[in-house]
């Protein structure tokens, strides 16, 4: 049995809403009532300085009963293996992933996790639950060590999920993108996270948590033909485990 706990959020807003407005409460809930220190990862930060990050999440989460302490460069082992919690921004999934590299956190990150400390992520830091960060929208700025992320999950995410073609563009839509990923990767199962929604896992349960419904793109083991198929508010869908 696993005894993974993890919020993996679209993104850190939803709408014109502010700043982890509508996760606050789902995360207070999720921490429980226990005074918690969270280490804050916010390398896939490109423009804002890493301080002035850590300080906005601090203020998103004033009120709840937590502390949030920023991973730096030299502690961050010491940081991430003493911390109630651990928790990753959003931002370039490319960059996340390659200073992780760099600074060696991957595998304490995961043991941690898989060692049943909480883990909150949103956009980039919900790409890289999935096995690798093959099905970010982001740009390679830089280039990791390896696509191979945290694998807490056994399925890829693409946050901000939207497939709404525009008038005039000719480029790929999102479902077309994540198509041409499925044609190379078959097995491999992927979540559309549309923003203002969230994957939940707790007690060997995954629910998906939104104001609208997912998607979930597969494969069908004979055919190898695409499937698309909706995931409701509220589902239970622990079968991907």
């Amino acid at each position: 049995m696993s005894i993974n706990r993890l919020l993996a959020f679209s993104s850190s807003r939803v709408g014109s809403g502010g700043f982890l407005e509508t996760a606050a409460p789902l995360i207070k809930t999720f921490l429980g009532k226990g005074f918690t220190e969270i280490a804050f990862i916010p390398f896939a930060s490109v423009t804002k300085e890493d301080e002035a990050y850590a300080a906005m999440v601090s203020d998103a989460l004033a009120s709840l009963p937590c502390k949030i302490l920023l991973v730096q460069p030299g502690k961050a082992k010491e940081l991430i293996a003493h911390s109630g919690a651990i928790m990753v921004g959003g931002g370039n999934t490319f960059k996340l992933l390659h200073d992780i590299y760099e600074y060696k956190l991957l595998d304490i990150i995961r043991d941690r996790v898989n060692a049943g400390i909480p883990y909150i992520g949103w956009s980039a830091g919900s790409n890289i639950t999935g096995p690798t960060i093959g099905t970010t929208n982001d740009m390679p700025v830089i280039q990791p060590k390896s696509f191979n992320a945290l694998g807490l999950l056994p399925f890829q995410i693409n946050p901000h999920y939207y497939n709404m073609p525009v008038k005039g563009h000719n480029g790929e839509t999102r479902d077309q993108r994540l198509t041409e990923f499925l044609a190379i990767n078959p097995g491999v199962p992927v979540i559309g996270l549309p923003e203002g929604s969230v994957l939940h896992l707790e007690n060997d349960q995954l629910t998906f948590i939104g104001i609208c419904p997912g998607v979930l793109f597969t494969t069908d083991a004979k055919s190898g033909f695409l499937l698309r198929q909706e995931i409701a508010v509220g589902e239970d869908i622990s079968f991907l485990l």
